[in-house]
């Protein structure tokens, strides 16, 4: 039994109010808080509720569960709504189960959602399916909190049965359901909210989110490693404040060290946002919207809560779950079962997470042989058009639609092929399940002069995707991730190959998630020594094979049109 006091000063979200309270807490629960004078407050910095991602794809760390949370809790994050949409496409309900079972592992409060889009469309190889049957045995679990995002949105406008049996299992579960619609406004957007979704992290244009904001639909601010929306949605915190939620969607290693919710709650103030708004939406919604049993600073609740340096910068000093300090300093000690804990360190002393990694034998689905030159070629036959066009996908960064352009092909030996002049480079999909066909397009926007970069993470069925100046830099890099099993692959001008392994599925690391971090940095930084200008190309790149997001796409069959949903 653990119990121990915090004389602090105390963000009550709630009545928008901060003061100086004692926290009494006992057997990981808040029992008691007091206002105390000024004078008796022993605490530096604000202690208020941890911060929740919204809806986050674990995967898209390259981390494991455990490891995702070991780097979390040094920014405040004391749970996430996860999606294990990404490894069910690859393994199915065993990849569900494992994202469970290795999150529970750790102190964190991880709360999956059962994955309705297994495979996301019937116009890509996947590597497992799951019916209606499957997801509402899914919803039936008390660790499944919602029906992850139903990205078939046509399938709800046309009332697919399938479609319409996932939706209504959760709402016999009385769990919520997320959304996935972008583009979707007027009509057709007011259709497919009434269908009984809930939320929406897709939206790019204020326009948008306020459209679907007036069928009372909620909406998540996303800003992620690829995709960022904070900018353009931003206003909608105090316009809206019980609407909003806060959420990564896919965070890469880097990117997650350097922040995560606090970084954004930093630039909402930072606009002059209201504080008290700007917490209801990092961490108070998202616990009323998906009934979450993660604390929110009351009586009886459990002992989830951070302290802060300031209200400005979100610096954190401290993160509680169920009463445990997950962060020591060389002057903090981790434990917390004393009455009266030793005083925060100052933000300039260094935190580290108390958190350990944990074992993990990985799971995959593989079957894969090394492709060849040859396997890449583009013959003109292959693209007839007579006035010497072809369609061309624009990635756009910070974006994950993209653009459909026609431009002129690039013609040798009756072949199309890259050019690095003007930024048209060839892009491939490899099935991973079984021996296939490579399917090929064009993307401009990589920008590579030469070189190539390949990975296996690539939305939503994680066949293996390649972007690259020359067909033997391309087939390098395919081969690179083959030998691995999984993972992402750099390949430079002089034949230099660096590889990240990700032996869970293609998608995740068993290692230490700093030295993931590390090592993807490093390869990070050599996909753009090749002449990228992108934030991130390996996300943007991992996006490029996801067709549920318009307007022109490639899967492992051929080029997709988002708009028509059908392919070109």
């Amino acid at each position: 039994m653990s119990t121990f006091n915090l004389a602090v000063q105390l963000v009550d979200i709630y009545q928008r109010t901060i003061y100086p309270a004692k926290v009494s807490i006992q057997n990981n629960r808040i029992i008691s808080i007091e206002k105390i004078h000024e004078s008796a407050v022993n605490k530096i910095g604000f202690l208020m509720p941890g911060f929740i991602d919204s809806h986050v794809h674990i995967e898209s760390s390259m981390l494991i569960p455990s490891e995702f949370a070991r780097i979390a809790v040094m920014h405040g994050t004391v749970g996430t709504v996860s999606d294990p949409h990404e490894i069910a496409n690859v393994c199915g309900l065993e990849g569900v189960q494992f994202m469970i079972n290795n999150g529970k592992q750790v102190p964190f409060k991880f709360n999956f959602g059962a994955p309705s889009c297994v495979p996301a469309t019937i116009f890509e190889t996947a590597g497992a399916s799951l019916d209606s049957k499957d997801i509402e045995a899914l919803l039936a679990l008390d660790d499944i909190k919602y029906l992850s995002e139903m990205m078939n949105f046509p399938g709800v406008l046309h009332n697919d049965p399938e479609v319409m049996k996932k939706i209504a299992a959760a709402h016999r579960a009385g769990k919520p359901v997320d959304g996935h619609a972008p583009g979707l406004t007027g009509a057709l957007a007011k259709q497919y909210i009434e269908a009984g979704i809930s939320t929406d992290h897709e939206c790019f244009t204020i326009e948008e989110a306020v459209d679907k904001l007036s069928y009372g639909m909620k909406i998540i601010i996303r800003e992620g490693s690829a995709a960022k929306n904070f900018e353009a949605l931003a206003e909608l915190i105090d316009d809206h404040p019980n609407m909003i939620m806060l959420c990564s969607d896919d965070k890469h290693p880097d990117s997650l060290v350097e922040g995560h919710i606090n970084q954004l709650c930093a630039r909402a103030v930072a606009k002059g946002l209201d504080v008290f708004n700007v917490l209801k939406a990092a961490c108070i919604n998202p616990v009323k919207h998906y009934n979450l049993n993660i604390g929110t600073l009351r009586v009886g609740d459990p002992a989830d809560f951070i302290i802060v340096e300031d209200l400005t910068h979100f610096k954190v000093l401290q993160t509680y779950i169920e009463g445990q300090a997950l962060l020591t300093t060389d002057s903090v000690s981790s434990a917390v079962s004393s009455a009266s804990p030793a005083s925060s360190a100052s933000s300039a002393t260094p935190r580290q997470s108390i958190i350990q990694s944990v074992p993990a034998t990985p799971i995959n689905q593989f079957t894969c042989a090394p492709v060849n030159e040859i396997d890449l070629l583009v013959p003109v036959a292959s693209y007839p058009n007579s006035d010497g066009l072809i369609p061309v996908i624009e990635a756009l960064d910070g974006q994950l639609i993209t653009n459909k352009l026609y431009l002129p092909a690039t013609i040798v030996d009756d072949c199309l092929v890259s050019n690095t002049t003007d930024d048209i480079l060839k892009m491939v999909v490899v099935n991973r399940y079984h021996m296939a066909p490579v399917a090929k397009s064009f993307i401009k926007n990589f920008g590579f002069r030469t070189g190539a970069i390949a990975s296996t993470v690539a939305h939503d069925s994680h066949n293996i995707v390649a972007v690259g100046a020359t067909d033997e830099a391309i087939a390098a890099a395919i081969n690179a991730v083959i030998a691995a099993e999984g993972g992402i692959s750099c390949v430079d001008s002089h034949n230099q190959t660096l590889v990240l392994p990700l032996p869970v599925a293609g998608l995740m690391s068993t290692e230490d998630g700093f030295e993931v971090a590390k090592k993807y940095t490093a390869i990070d930084a050599m996909a753009k020594s090749l002449g990228s200008s992108l934030n991130a190309p390996f996300m943007t790149l991992s996006f490029m094979a996801l067709l549920v997001i318009p307007h022109l796409k490639l899967s492992d069959k051929g080029i997709f049109d988002g708009d028509r949903f059908a392919f070109l």
